[in-house]
């Protein structure tokens, strides 16, 4: 991998003065062949990154819509082997930056060096470890991340001063600003007091900033863009997923849904 392409782009977007359009996507959902063909559609439609998820059977972070979401993806046959074909597979079409959100059983399960070369291997640029905190870059030195995929981490907005630094410390790609506590799912508003928030964070670090959680209309993405840089969608994405799952027009439904919120990030406030 020559430029990692999560920094390619956010220096690209940042030339052109705007927010990313991060979406998130269930691997799977409702079967590798069709997210194979929902990624490059995304892109035409817009989105600037994709984070695939990792189907995991207990998604302790996860809304009933994306449980479900991984529900279907399991129910379908899919494997962490097959989303890395998958990702070989749109790599052929699409550079579009893809970063994993996994839980780390799947990643124990496959053995957390093999994990990171195949990910790297299949062109992957990033990874967010949802139940892998800091703390085990001490505690178990055989986790460390090495090479080239970046690591994404998470910060909460129950998370203390000393932990932001703590998390952002060792983070790269970007920071993902969880903006509500609980678990994902869409909301009726943005939250008050997110432009503090990331100003916060921006005092520990350099790194972009994304915000995510409760995000699902052009209007709450416009929000969010003012203050934040990239704007992560991913549940409404994720329902509108379940809802189309049979429909022979799957692809161009979904992308048809994300193409307004993407369209969001462009618009000048």
């Amino acid at each position: 991998m020559s430029e990692n392409r999560i920094d390619s782009t956010f220096a690209r977007l940042r030339s052109e003065k705007r927010a990313a359009f991060i979406a998130y996507i269930c691997a799977g959902d409702p079967n590798l062949a069709a997210t194979r063909a929902l990624v490059p559609a995304l892109e035409r439609a817009g989105v600037d990154i994709i984070e695939i998820g990792i189907p995991f059977s207990d998604p302790l972070a996860d809304g009933v819509v994306n449980q479900l979401a991984s529900s279907r993806a399991l129910a379908s046959g899919t494997t962490l082997n097959g989303v890395l074909e998958c990702v070989r597979a749109i790599r052929t079409e699409s550079q579009i930056p893809i970063v994993f959100y996994t839980y780390m059983n799947p990643v124990y399960r496959h053995g957390f060096d093999a994990f990171l070369a195949d990910a790297e291997a299949a062109g992957v640029d990033g990874v967010l470890f949802l139940d892998l905190p800091p703390d085990e870059d001490e505690a178990s030195p055989e986790l460390r991340m090495h090479g080239p995929l970046k690591r994404i981490r998470l910060i909460a907005p129950t998370t203390p001063p000393q932990r932001i630094a703590l998390l952002t410390r060792d983070a790269s790609g970007f920071i993902y600003y969880v903006s509500r506590e609980g678990v994902t799912g869409e909301r009726s508003d943005v939250v008050a007091g997110l432009a503090e928030s990331v100003a916060a964070i921006r005092k520990t670090t350099p790194l972009p900033i994304a915000v995510g959680f409760g995000i699902g209309t052009p209007e709450q993405v416009r929000a969010v863009a003012g203050a934040a840089d990239a704007v992560v969608v991913g549940s409404a994405i994720v329902k509108r997923m379940g809802e189309f799952g049979s429909d022979p027009k799957f692809v161009e439904k979904v992308a048809a849904f994300v193409k307004p919120l993407a369209d969001a990030v462009r618009e000048k406030p």
